[in-house]
């Protein structure tokens, strides 16, 4: 079993947790369904899952939203609205470096945050973004930002007075989205070349 899984068991007893991997987007910029794009030998979706799993957490596709054409917001209510975990750990699908270390460290930074934060999110030079950690008591505030209109996920973590986890340079490359096709093609030079970026060639999903 995996370092991560063991790890994480003790934050799921104490505090029931879901993984929610986010992947009804249209897909515009990349011109077909990024979740069934292949880079190395799993699909984006796969190599997300497989992060997922690592952390021993029950892991769910969000593939349609029950409020449409609201971006992530939409996957975020519909995940905090039919989840039956306290909390739900946000991924998106197109994230193939992402690994389950870093993962982890989004669910134990919401030990130390205050009390009247709803969630955790990472930063970085581009703000905040995925992955993030959120309360299933947020969901009238996501309902409310909506009904408003405001799809931003910047704003969502203003108004959950979310924990933003700063993570280290190091981390950036993790944080990857794979939105067009230059970027994925990017993508697989620099797995390739740079070993930390380097994919699995098991085969996968």
């Amino acid at each position: 079993m995996p370092r991560a899984a063991n790890q994480a068991k003790p934050a799921l007893r104490a505090h029931p947790i879901e993984v929610c991997i986010l992947a009804g987007g249209q897909s515009v910029r990349m011109g077909r369904d990024k979740a069934r794009v292949r880079l190395g030998s799993r699909t984006l979706l796969g190599h997300a899952r497989v992060a997922a799993r690592a952390l021993g957490l029950p892991v769910r596709v969000i593939r349609r939203d029950l409020v449409p054409r609201c971006g992530p917001l939409g996957g975020i209510f519909t995940a905090l609205a039919t989840t039956r975990a306290a909390a739900v750990l946000f991924l998106s699908c197109d994230m193939p470096f992402i690994t389950p270390a870093l993962l982890l460290r989004v669910i134990q930074a919401n030990r130390t945050k205050s009390a009247k934060a709803f969630g955790v999110f990472t930063t970085s030079s581009e703000g905040v973004g995925f992955p993030f950690f959120i309360e299933r008591e947020a969901l009238p505030q996501v309902e409310n930002q909506i009904e408003r209109g405001d799809r931003s996920i910047q704003s969502l973590a203003r108004v959950l007075h979310a924990k933003r986890l700063r993570l280290p340079r190091a981390s950036w490359a993790q944080l990857t989205n794979l939105n067009t096709p230059a970027e994925l093609s990017e993508a697989k030079r620099s797995s390739t070349s740079a070993p930390h970026l380097r994919l699995s060639n098991r085969d996968g999903s």
